[in-house]
């Protein structure tokens, strides 16, 4: 399965969150935006200035970050995904899912690939639903 994946499931994965992405182990390739570089260890960074992971965890979490980082196709932050992604759209999504949403779209073009979008992202997985994309990972209470 080829499978666009957002922050929130690379980051519940790498934290060993609960209600995690149930199908991780069948995706072939993996897909995501040049922005879930930022997004991710911004979260790390910001986790450890809070006290809730300690220096070592640090580099433990980032280390499996950039192993999984390296297995994606990223697509990178053109004009053309930030031109899509200001368009308007069906339905209510913030600026980062709209980069999200736009990447995946951009990437299904450019391939002529299916593409499942894997979120735990109620509004971004409305988002790819609007657009034809089957979105899974949405677990509504955790």
């Amino acid at each position: 399965m080829t499978v666009y994946l957002d922050s929130s499931i690379i980051l519940r994965r790498l934290l060993g969150q609960p209600a995690g992405l149930r199908e991780w182990r069948l995706i072939r390739t993996g897909v995501s935006s040049r922005l879930v570089e930022v997004e991710c260890l911004r979260t790390l960074d910001r986790l450890r200035l809070e006290g809730s992971i300690d220096e070592g965890r640090l580099v433990s979490l980032r280390e499996a970050f950039h192993g999984i980082l390296s297995t994606l196709e990223l697509v990178e932050i053109s004009r053309t995904i930030l031109t899509r992604a200001a368009q308007p759209s069906a339905t209510a999504l913030g600026t980062l899912d709209a980069i999200h949403l736009a990447s995946a779209l951009v990437w299904r073009e450019r391939t002529g690939r299916s593409l499942v979008v894997a979120t735990h992202d109620l509004a971004l997985a409305a988002g790819a639903r609007s657009h034809g994309l089957r979105a899974i990972g949405v677990v509504r209470a955790l």
